[in-house]
């Protein structure tokens, strides 16, 4: 009998049941596109902010200490300048969390005379390719830590030894257009070269001023072959917490467990740790500005991912209050009659919230389907990517169907509760 009343209902008032089934799946269609998107937002924000520079900074040990120490000016930091072999680098992609590394880059600064004009050199990998120990193959460089740069003519190349990357200021200063060439020669090791403006930049920093360079044709004019003074390394991080803070201090004041969870997070300290394991000669800061801006602006967005889910569940179940109560005023004398053959309260109010319940859950079935799909157009719209569908989100939609269903349902029950057979079958 129980069966057969609801398979009644559904066929009589479907065009209602439609309505609060087409309500749910709004509201469930945005709830699970946002938190679809939430989840996976930490990645794409990262690889997003990845395009605006470094977040560690690796730099010789020694060279690091003494400058900390004695607060060195230039000139003396030259002299204190300990230097990083260049074919350790590749130890940079065998660390725990290897494939947070998205790029990096060494750099050798050169001090040179051009046109009888002092000019900072840098020279650099451009896109590396490189084989790891482990088996992977990676491509990295400048170029694509740099992608916010501006850049005239075709990009260099790392086998291009007689190009070069010219500034605007100082092409601008030494008039100089892509095709000319220019003498550049090294006081302290007496080289000279001549080299070919491969192409010019704007990067809208002190890099307009500089002139950039194959990494082995720098080594080659400072006599430091197969060094690096320092490297440049994007990563993806994790926002840091007050563990990551503690064991940025003192790794050696954690628990074990603590340790176990800081070195398996990819916290910008533990990443820089992990790093100077594999290096032991190396000094990696964390340019905290950036780790910390990355920080606050992914917390933010899934915050505003979050208070939207919120929002929609709200007015999902506000709309399917104000339907369901229409649906019960429709069916007063309905009730009243079940209520007068001897029907409790409950029995009346789990037949109503039943119906409810089977069309809201059909309804929660096809807004999770179309939320995938608004969430694969806020990927490629915002992101340029695909967002991963995360399996935890289908409980959260049960739960979220189950509860805007309840509770958009109370004012209605409620009402049913004190509705009086006498009343409604007599037309009051």
């Amino acid at each position: 009998m129980f069966r057969r009343m609801i398979l009644s209902v559904l066929v009589r008032q479907k065009k209602k049941l439609f309505l609060i089934a087409f309500t749910v799946a709004l509201g469930v269609s945005l709830a699970t596109a946002m938190l679809n998107v939430m989840f996976d937002v930490g990645d794409k924000v990262n690889q997003e902010l990845k395009a605006y520079g470094a977040n560690l900074n690796i730099v010789p040990r020694a060279a690091a200490v003494v400058n900390e120490m004695y607060e060195l000016d230039n000139g003396d930091k030259q002299q204190a300048m300990q230097f990083i072999p260049e074919d350790e680098l590749v130890k940079i992609k065998m660390i725990f969390w290897a494939y947070n590394i998205v790029d990096f880059a060494p750099y050798l600064t050169v001090h040179t005379m051009v046109n009888d004009k002092p000019v900072t050199m840098m020279g650099t990998w451009f896109n590396k390719h490189l084989n790891i120990p482990t088996g992977d193959k990676v491509d990295t460089g400048m170029l694509a830590m740099k992608s916010w740069w501006t850049i005239d003519g075709e990009k260099m190349t790392d086998d291009n030894l007689q190009g070069a990357m010219v500034g605007e200021t100082l092409a601008k200063q030494m008039n100089l257009k892509i095709g000319d060439s220019l003498v550049v020669a090294v006081p302290q090791t007496h080289e000279k070269m001549t080299l070919t403006v491969h192409n010019i930049f704007h990067s809208g920093g002190s890099e307009d001023g500089q002139l950039f360079v194959s990494l082995p044709v720098a080594q080659k004019l400072a006599d430091k072959p197969g060094l690096v003074e320092r490297v440049e390394v994007s990563a993806l991080t994790t926002p840091e917490n007050a563990l990551a803070r503690k064991a940025a201090q003192d790794p050696t004041s954690l628990s074990r467990a603590e340790w176990d969870r800081w070195y398996c997070t990819a916290y910008i300290s533990s990443i820089a740790y992990q790093l100077e394991e594999v290096m032991p000669d190396v000094r990696v800061k964390a340019i905290m500005q950036v780790a910390e801006s990355e920080g606050s602006i992914l917390q933010k967005t899934q915050l505003l991912m979050l208070l939207l889910t919120i929002l929609s569940l709200v007015c999902a179940a506000l709309a399917i209050s104000n339907l369901v109560t229409a649906n019960v005023i429709e069916r007063s004398t309905e009730i009243g009659l079940l209520k007068a053959l001897g029907a409790t309260n409950s029995e009346v109010a789990l037949l109503v919230l039943t119906e409810i319940l089977i069309v809201a859950f059909i309804g929660g079935i096809a807004g999770y389907f179309l939320g995938l799909g608004f969430a694969q157009i806020i990927g490629h719209t915002v992101f340029g990517s695909f967002v991963e569908p995360k399996m935890i989100i289908i409980p959260l939609v049960i739960i979220m169907v189950f509860l805007i269903t309840l509770l958009g349902s109370l004012p209605a029950l409620r009402m049913m509760m004190f509705l009086r057979p006498t009343a409604v079958l007599h037309g009051r």
